[in-house]
């Protein structure tokens, strides 16, 4: 009786932190349970574990993320708006949302699983998040679970994420970019190299997969690369303009 009792008394403690009350309950309590809370607790009536809330939490998020950034950066093209949306959405950041909000210490976890570092672990972090995203969309409807990531947290990191993109170098830019609108992490060959020791002049391409999708040249390898980078990030953009054209 004391257990439940501190339970809900945690229910009651997160909800503040939260700024949401929860209609039905159960739903915040399904968003905290962990799978292995469950295998150590079968007896618990009608308590569910997270994983479904946690499917449904990641749609809603990259509806609404999508969604803000389509309506508040109407002159980005499709590549840069879809890094912003990978970067807030990506699990380190979803943990970092978790985190600021203390949800570490109302996860309801097997003793195995708490044991090996479980409250901090991101991944189950980010994951709890996309939960209690789920959760709330259920509870109370698209338009507060909206207003809630957004002025909790998206208007709050797009400052930081839009910073950390305009100093990386062409190399980082691109890496990030391929990786987020194909999959596919660049790589770098050397082409050419020409000229005496003192003055030599390096020529590096950068391929995705078996295209090349940029060439550079440079009086080192590192700038070769950048510049190939640079010549990448070129081509990429106007394929994106060439699409916006088409459409």
């Amino acid at each position: 009786m004391m257990v439940r009792q501190r339970e809900q008394s945690d229910l009651d403690e997160l909800q503040a932190i939260l700024g949401v009350r929860f209609r039905e309950r159960s739903l915040l309590e399904s968003a905290l349970t962990h799978r292995s809370y469950l295998n150590e607790h079968p007896d618990v009536p009608g308590l569910t574990d997270n994983e479904r809330l946690e499917f449904l939490g990641d749609a809603v998020l990259d509806f609404v993320v999508g969604e803000y950034l389509f309506r508040h950066y109407p002159h980005h093209r499709e590549g840069e708006l879809t890094f912003l949306r990978a970067a807030l959405v990506q699990t380190q950041m979803l943990a970092q949302f978790a985190e600021r909000i203390h949800v570490g210490r109302f996860i309801r976890m097997g003793r195995g699983e708490e044991q090996s570092g479980g409250r901090k672990r991101k991944g189950l972090l980010a994951d709890v998040f996309e939960a209690l995203v789920g959760a709330i969309y259920l509870d109370q409807g698209l338009e507060r679970v909206r207003t809630w990531l957004v002025e909790r947290f998206i208007e709050p990191s797009l400052p930081e994420i839009e910073e950390r993109a305009l100093v990386k170098d062409p190399k980082s830019r691109f890496q990030e970019q391929a990786q987020t609108i194909f999959g596919i992490t660049p790589v770098y060959e050397l082409v050419h190299e020409e000229g005496p020791d003192h003055a030599k002049l390096f020529t590096m391409q950068v391929r995705l997969g078996d295209d090349v999708w940029g060439v550079g040249q440079g009086p080192s390898k590192q700038a070769a690369t950048q510049a190939a980078a640079e010549d990448a990030l070129r081509r990429l953009a106007a394929m994106e303009f060439a699409d916006e054209e088409e459409g």
